[in-house]
């Protein structure tokens, strides 16, 4: 490949000046007879300007977890975002730090920005906001105004299972879901609820027996799916807010002596790993899980680099797959 030696040489021109010219220094004063030399010498001698990338500072990265280790094992879901977000920051050669809700402004000094993994009381997002760093929130909003966020588009994916079931016959449908406590002592119920509850409302075929609102473990399901299935006038469909549960409704439906999905179909979300291995396979709700801990890394690193003030929420769609839980309600009029 040509040196800038060999077009100053033919050109006619200094080092410096090739130099400058081939990298559009706006503060050189010369002709435009000499650009036009040198831009010619560059061209017949085939020269390439080469890519210099700045390099950029490897990041120290903050992850606060708001579920203790042995919940995650009980719900995968946060397990397999946290493990896509570590392989994106060891891939980045970015260091990770474990943050907690003990942790001051003080001993995160030296972060460039924290990674927030869960669901996070109002007095927890007060605590992040006094950590003065860049955040990024996987499954939740911490302050629309002040950090990034990225989400699952809740409205299109529950809307997606109640038409499906509604499509299939069910007009007994059920909702087990989980609930937190902000540190006001104020309830916060499972936002997938209020969507369920309006769908069925938009219908006239809401009843408010069928929801049982408990945790997210499938305990939690198992002791909801048996007070669905003990009432007298018991759903036809189950839609769990996790698979966690729905592994626990399925326990239910089998000590019931009941059948999935002949006596009752289920539905879950999140699709984790073991939901294909379930007898039958559940039908569930797919979440990106993989991509949301890979793009919160992005959006983070991307925050501090270019210093952006705007923060950004970005909300991914969810896909419905369809299994083998459900089943098609026969005309109870056409025997």
């Amino acid at each position: 490949m040509a040196t800038i030696k060999e077009i100053a040489e033919l050109a006619g021109v200094s080092v410096t000046t090739v130099s400058r010219v081939l990298n559009f220094d706006d503060t050189l004063n010369v002709q435009d007879e000499t650009k036009r030399r040198v831009f010619e010498a560059a061209d017949r001698l085939e020269y390439q300007i080469k890519d210099k990338k700045r390099k950029k500072k490897k990041l120290k990265l903050g992850l606060f977890c708001s579920y203790s280790p042995e919940e995650e094992l009980e719900d995968t879901f946060y397990l397999s975002i946290r493990i896509a977000v570590e392989k994106k920051l060891d891939k980045e050669g970015f260091k990770k730090v474990i943050v907690t809700s003990e942790d001051t402004a003080d001993n995160l000094a030296k972060l460039d920005g924290i990674i927030c993994l869960g669901t996070f009381s109002k007095g927890i997002v007060e605590r992040i906001r006094g950590f003065h760093k860049p955040a990024v929130f996987i499954d939740a909003v911490g302050d629309v105004e002040l950090f990034d966020s990225i989400v699952v588009n809740l409205k299109h994916a529950v809307t997606k299972v109640m038409d499906y079931l509604v499509d299939a016959g069910h007009e007994k449908i059920a909702f087990i879901g989980g609930r937190d406590v902000d540190s006001d002592g104020k309830e916060i119920v499972d936002m997938r609820m209020p969507i369920y509850s309006h769908y069925l409302e938009e219908k006239n075929l809401f009843h408010e027996e069928y929801i049982q609102i408990g945790g997210f473990t499938p305990k939690h399901g198992y002791r909801m799916g048996k007070e669905l299935l003990a009432l007298e006038d018991r759903p036809t469909a189950i839609f769990c807010a996790n698979d966690s549960l729905a592994i626990g409704c399925y326990k239910a439906v089998q000590e019931a002596m009941l059948r999935v999905p002949e006596d009752i179909s289920v539905v879950g979300f999140n699709d984790i790993s073991m939901t294909k291995y379930l007898v039958p396979p559940l039908t569930t709700v797919h979440v990106p899980m993989d991509f949301m801990g890979v793009e919160a890394v992005n959006m983070l690193a991307e925050r501090i680099y270019t210093n952006r003030e705007i923060s950004m929420k970005v909300s991914v769609p969810a896909k419905l797959v369809i299994r083998e839980s459900v089943s098609r309600r026969k005309d109870e009029n056409n025997i």
